[in-house]
């Protein structure tokens, strides 16, 4: 059973409340906070994407951009050391430190699903 729903490139949570006996979730990897519920779950997934398409037509209404969820960046700390050798490997490969990691977290990724 898949834990996420997936509509319009939104991503959204399922959970269950035993105190309420419903199922609910929201959207994530977004700055606003999108909520919806259901009894089961072809009512949390129409739920789900009501949510998403009622998001979308509120950020048109108050003329904003929604958010974008997974924009395809984001900051990395990995300390001074680590990040002196992936520069210093980009520039020895003629590369950038974008590209560098890039490489690396899908080889880790690939190979990770390789053996999941």
């Amino acid at each position: 059973m898949s834990r996420l729903l997936e509509y319009k490139g939104y991503l959204g949570t399922i959970e269950y409340s035993d105190d309420d006996e419903v199922l609910h979730g929201r959207l994530e990897f977004i700055r606003d906070l999108v909520t919806y519920e259901g009894s089961d779950a072809k009512s949390l997934k129409a739920a789900f994407q009501e949510a998403v398409d009622d998001y979308l037509e509120l950020c048109e209404a108050e003329d904003r951009n929604p958010d974008v969820p997974l924009k395809g960046s984001f900051n990395v700390r990995p300390g001074r050391d680590l990040h002196r050798r992936a520069m210093l490997y980009a520039k020895r490969q003629r590369s950038n430190l974008n590209t560098v990691v890039s490489d690396a977290l899908r080889f880790y990724l690939d190979r990770d699903e390789h053996t999941a």
